[in-house]
């Protein structure tokens, strides 16, 4: 059996500077695709440079990172009570944990968002979700169910060959209650998000089994703090070192690791 990979950056149309390190890492790198937060700042600008740059794009499905959501937040005040979502990862599991998000909003804006994906001009190529928020009980079977409706697959944030961090035995747990989707990648790399520099991505590559997997980074130049985000602090130039790496080239060569996109795998969506 083959290793075939995904390499894919998270954030795409969050930041100029993450865009262009996501751009880097495809021009120089092993990146093979990206997920695009259609209201970030940079969404539309992004999505026409990746494209050109031969990026395949998925949506990064947000409800949180304080980003306006696509519809009118009057229409989701359970996601957006303050016209933009929440904060934090923890602050959405604190309101769905207390029953106050409403799963038909949910479904709302995020079949919204793979349209706004859209007519920014990306060819959707998969589905993801920033924070992996998308395995939430209730939420995990609304993307499922929009994911098999558009015909896109879905990253599952089940780590491969082990979970090496308690953020990523949380994700394999919650994935594990849900409903898996028919057409989904498990993930390499998770445990070492934010952080996956050349020694960390080596290893990674050196312990993939066979099979397909997609590799989650965070590649970007430093973008000397994310307005969204103030707190939020990233590896990303170290990221991005690491994608552009000899010595990483070589370890896929030698390991005979297929670099992919989630389309080649899965096939375009109708």
């Amino acid at each position: 059996m083959r290793r075939r990979l995904v390499v894919n950056a998270d954030d795409l149309g969050l930041h100029s500077r993450l865009d262009e390190g996501i751009l880097k890492a495809r021009r120089e790198g092993i990146l093979t695709s990206a997920s695009l937060l259609v209201t970030g700042r940079t969404a539309g600008v992004a999505v026409r440079a990746a494209q050109a740059a031969g990026v395949r794009i998925g949506v990064h499905l947000c409800l949180v990172t304080a980003l306006p959501p696509v519809l009118p937040a009057a229409e989701v005040r359970t996601l957006a009570p303050d016209g933009v979502f929440r904060g934090s990862w923890s602050a959405l599991v604190k309101a769905w944990a207390l029953g106050r998000v409403r799963m038909d909003e949910a479904r709302a804006e995020l079949s919204a968002q793979i349209a706004r994906a859209r007519e920014l001009g990306a060819e959707v190529d998969h589905l993801d979700a920033h924070q992996h928020v998308h395995v939430l009980p209730g939420l995990a079977r609304v993307v499922r169910e929009i994911a098999d409706e558009a015909r896109l697959p879905l990253r599952w944030p089940v780590e491969r060959p082990r979970v090496a961090s308690v953020k990523a035995a949380v994700l394999a747990g919650l994935a594990a209650v849900a409903r898996r989707p028919a057409r989904a990648l498990e993930l390499a790399g998770l445990s070492r998000s934010g952080a996956l520099d050349e020694r960390a991505l080596l290893e990674v590559l050196d312990g993939l089994p066979e099979g397909d997997f997609e590799l989650i980074c965070h590649p970007g130049m430093e973008p000397e703090g994310v307005p969204e985000d103030p707190a939020w602090k990233y590896g990303w130039e170290r990221e991005l070192a690491a994608l552009v790496s000899g010595a990483v080239r070589r370890k896929v060569e030698e390991r005979e690791i297929e670099l992919t996109t989630y389309g080649a795998l899965f096939g375009a969506a109708a």
